[in-house]
């Protein structure tokens, strides 16, 4: 059970907070005789929404995934507005869920954005990208006319607000004439479809108003709608996109190409102001809110806009006159104010709270009242999902208005404001905690509202070199890119230097730490922080370090100058990849992409062996296909005089597992076939299948006499198997090929935790520190089992929340030194999360290598 703390930290009644069996979490608006309905999703491996039944995607989302841009291009900010274009309308779609509610389709939308470029000079439509299900990701600007010269002129000022702060904060044309960038994020949760209506009905009023307000406004600020981020899921009424991502869960990895557009939106426009419209809490929430806050923000200038612009955002909403008695709708809640905990911002992989990283001083996520997804959609009258999703409609476009007119009101201190945040992150400067006199005008700030952090003089990621180091200089290489990608300044060292007691080797990289996205950057690479005894339960990851899950070397650097330091500045990572000119070559298993480069060449039927450290071993004879992959994947192939034991074949992975781990297990290039329980009853060909890897939606004693014979069969026979997770070590004790038994930790905790690897081929090259969501161990071993990989000694949770449970069990401590990975004769079980969301990248290899590891020696190619 989820709960309060006992003693209230806000001057207000507390919302209760519950987490239910199936993991929801259930809010009860503060009013009295509300409903605690409708959930809002909490996601993990286990019993949530999205990952309790087994991932069906076609792989061609991944592909599209995976190949679409890495930053894609939203626009041109050399060009005038408007920026009009005729849009190809989409074939009509009965299907589209949001027809039943009377919504805009999918198909509808592209008419309704060339109908109102048509209505004048205000709107711009942009094809921004296109989502993993190949539809059109459209950006609306609404603004004034500006030509040429005038839109390079605001991209000057832009780029002045970022790169030199300091300056800009004195500059008179950005106080007098720079448009304030407004972003309205819609429908990033498929299956809550309402902000996109909302937000064409203000397109439309503000295309057409000739009210002097109205032109005031347009004159002073460019306004941005993404009109349905998840297209995938508005046709289909699912909350993730075609490739089963919750997408909101995505910013730290931008793994989805909806992501990355969204990013780069972020990134060219800078808004001071954003806004992401999502459903179902009844009464409209508005956020900011509860503890904990994201350590590495500017929470006090944060918090301040936020916070009146939610004020605001209520007036309006409760303004509507809807009430619970006449129309079901409580009045609004503001988690901050009126929560005691629950609702937080402490992980930057919502969409609001990424924002704040880059320069957003306001950013709300909306939950709008009536609930007309999941059951509800399934369940109610068409009539009376309509009625509702007219009034979300009402609702979401209240709060869209509201921010207008706080923009309009607050122009100047919004970017003077957001300037101070750039200028912080340039200058070095500390944070400013939050209290009532730092935030004047927001009520009951306490200590529990307190997150600061202290942030180092600088990164340093080691290029690597040879041999051993070159796992290092692949996973630096995507590092760095990464991070250049999310708008990270990142430099490289010219020679050999030394900065904080170590020297480092000419083609470092340097992250400066002096920069104006400091807090960005330190997200990514830091370590984070345990957070365990900060609030009880938390809403969804609380550690994400990709210095720590990435792979690559990172060292922080705590002090110190940087000026003797011979840097420059990069836009892309070095190439690493290359071949050895001679010999048989050696590619080491330990990153993604070197497990894709072997499946590329175990696809072109080059002979492949493994030697006993788990790393592939490629004949001379494949020198030219090996060069191609070097080229591709960014991967070394070196010299080496093992022969390997053991022939490596092309797999084909049976596969029950989560959408983040479908979704990898494509990006390291291996063959999958999605499997269930529910497919396995239907009738399942195992003849195709080499291994099997279960970690969701497949239960051994749900399956029919037939499927159960047919699975203990092809495992018995010499298949192996391979589980994650508390469902895949069920299968396994079902089927009986490893004698171990899974203790579950707490079911809520996640974080890095510091791992202890025994080597062998499953964990060799693996980092020293791993991901957990629900952690499991092992205990009473069989005779044959081996230990691959354990927790560390004392607590081994480095950042993120991990309790025990009530009765003192399921905590670090239960879960200290003992073995978090498993393995022996046809099957290796995990305890930990190497693949989840597609997130910790250092992690990929083992499940790879564990596939390897207990495939028949007799597979053939394929």
């Amino acid at each position: 059970m989820r709960t309060t703390r006992t003693a209230p930290a806000r001057p207000v009644l507390i919302t209760a907070l519950a987490l239910t069996a199936a993991g929801s979490l259930l809010l009860t608006p503060h009013t009295a005789g509300a409903a605690p309905e409708p959930p809002v999703t909490r996601e993990g491996p286990e019993g949530s929404a999205l990952d309790e039944r087994a991932a069906r995607t076609p792989e061609s989302a991944a592909e599209r995934a995976l190949t679409a841009p890495e930053t894609p291009t939203t626009s041109d900010p050399g060009r005038g507005y408007p920026r009009e274009q005729v849009l190809t309308p989409d074939p009509e779609n009965p299907a589209d869920k949001s027809i039943k509610l009377g919504l805009t389709p999918y198909h509808a939308i592209a008419p309704k954005l060339n109908a109102l470029q048509r209505l004048g000079d205000r709107v711009s439509v942009e094809v921004a990208g296109r989502s993993a299900g190949g539809h059109r990701l459209y950006l609306v600007t609404v603004t004034a006319p500006e030509s040429a010269r005038q839109a390079r002129a605001q991209e000057r000022m832009r780029e002045l607000i970022e790169n030199a702060p300091a300056s800009a904060a004195k500059s008179r044309e950005i106080r007098a004439g720079y448009k304030a960038p407004v972003f309205f994020n819609n429908n990033i949760h498929g299956n809550e479809w309402e902000g996109t209506d909302a937000s064409l009905k203000l397109i439309e009023r503000l295309a057409t108003a000739n009210d002097a307000k109205t032109k005031d406004l347009l004159s002073r600020t460019r306004l941005y709608f993404n009109i349905t981020a998840n297209p995938d899921g508005r046709i289909a009424g699912t909350r993730a996109n075609a490739n089963g991502f919750d997408m909101n869960r995505d910013f730290v990895t931008a793994s989805q190409p909806e992501v990355r557009v969204m990013r780069q939106i972020e990134i060219d426009k800078q808004p001071a102001v954003m806004l992401d419209l999502h459903g179902y809490v009844n009464g409209t929430l508005i956020e900011p809110t509860t503890p904990p806050h994201g350590e590495n923000y500017e929470y006090d200038l944060f918090l301040k806009n936020s916070y009146a612009n939610a004020l605001g955002m209520e007036a309006a909403v409760n303004g509507l006159g809807y009430t619970p008695e006449k129309d079901g709708v409580e009045p609004a809640q503001i988690p901050f104010r009126d929560l005691e905990e629950g609702w937080d911002d402490w992980p930057p992989i919502f969409t609001p709270q990424y924002a704040a990283f880059h320069g957003t001083v306001a950013a709300h996520t909306i939950e709008i009242p009536l609930a007309v997804n999941n059951e509800e959609y399934d369940s109610l009258p068409v009539a009376e999902l309509r009625r509702r999703s007219a009034i979300n409609v009402d609702v979401a476009g209240a709060a869209l208005r509201a921010s207008l007119d706080f923009v309009q009101r607050k122009r100047t201190s919004l970017i003077a404001d957001q300037i101070e945040v750039f200028r912080r992150g340039a200058a070095g400067a500390p944070q400013v905690p939050v209290s009532e006199e730092t935030v004047p005008g927001v009520p009951g700030i306490g200590p529990e509202d307190v997150y600061t952090t202290d942030f180092p003089r600088a990164y340093i990621i080691p290029a690597g070199g040879t041999g051993g180091a070159q796992r290092s200089a692949t996973a630096a290489a995507r590092l760095v890119d990464h991070l250049i990608a999310n708008d990270v300044r990142v430099a490289r060292a010219a020679r050999d230097f030394r900065l904080g007691g170590r020297t480092y080797a000419k083609g470092s990289y340097v992250v400066d730490m002096h920069q104006p996205k400091r807090g960005l950057a330190n997200v990514l690479l830091g370590d984070g922080r345990d957070i365990s005894d900060k609030v009880s339960v938390m809403y969804d990851i609380s550690g994400w370090s990709l210095g720590r899950l990435w792979g690559a070397t990172v060292r922080s650097v705590p002090s110190g100058g940087l000026a003797g330091v011979p840097l420059r500045t990069v836009e892309e990572a070095a190439p690493v990849g290359g071949v050895a000119p001679r010999g048989d070559l050696r590619l080491r298993l330990d990153d993604p992409r070197e497990v894709a480069a072997l499946n590329s060449l175990l696809q072109q039927g080059v002979p492949v062996r493994q030697a006993a450290d788990g790393s592939a071993i490629v004949p001379a004879s494949a020198r030219a296909k090996a060069a191609v992959a070097a080229r591709t994947y960014d991967v070394v192939f070196d010299a080496t005089r093992l022969t390997g034991a053991t022939p490596l074949h092309r797999l084909r992975v049976a596969a029950a597992v989560t959408p983040g781990e479908l979704f990898a297990l494509r990006e390291m290039n291996f063959e999958v076939v999605p499997v269930s329980t529910a497919v396995l009853n239907a009738g399942f060909d195992w003849s195709g299948a080499d291994v099997l890897f279960v970690s969701a939606g497949l239960n051994h004693a749900a399956l029919n006499p037939a499927a159960r014979a047919a699975l203990d069969a092809f495992l018995s026979s010499g298949h192996g198997l391979v589980g994650r997770g508390a469902t895949g070590a069920a299968l396994n004790a079902a089927a009986g090929p490893l004698a171990a038994k899974a203790v579950q930790g707490n079911p809520d905790a996640n974080g890095v935790v510091r791992m202890v690897n025994a080597g062998g081929p499953v964990t060799a090259g693996a980092p020293d520190h791993g991901f957990v969501y629900a952690p499991v161990w092992f205990t009473d071993l069989g005779p044959g089992v081996r230990v691959d990989r354990s927790y560390a000694g004392g607590n081994p949770l480095v950042s993120g929340h991990w309790r025990p449970l009530e009765d003192g069990s399921g905590g670090p401590a239960d879960a200290a030194g003992r073995p978090a990975v498993i393995s022996g004769p046809g099957a290796v079980l995990f305890g930990t999360e190497p693949l989840f969301r597609d997130h910790p990248k250092g992690e990929f290899a083992q499940v790879a290598r564990a596939l390897f590891t207990v495939a028949p020696a007799d597979t053939r190619h394929r």
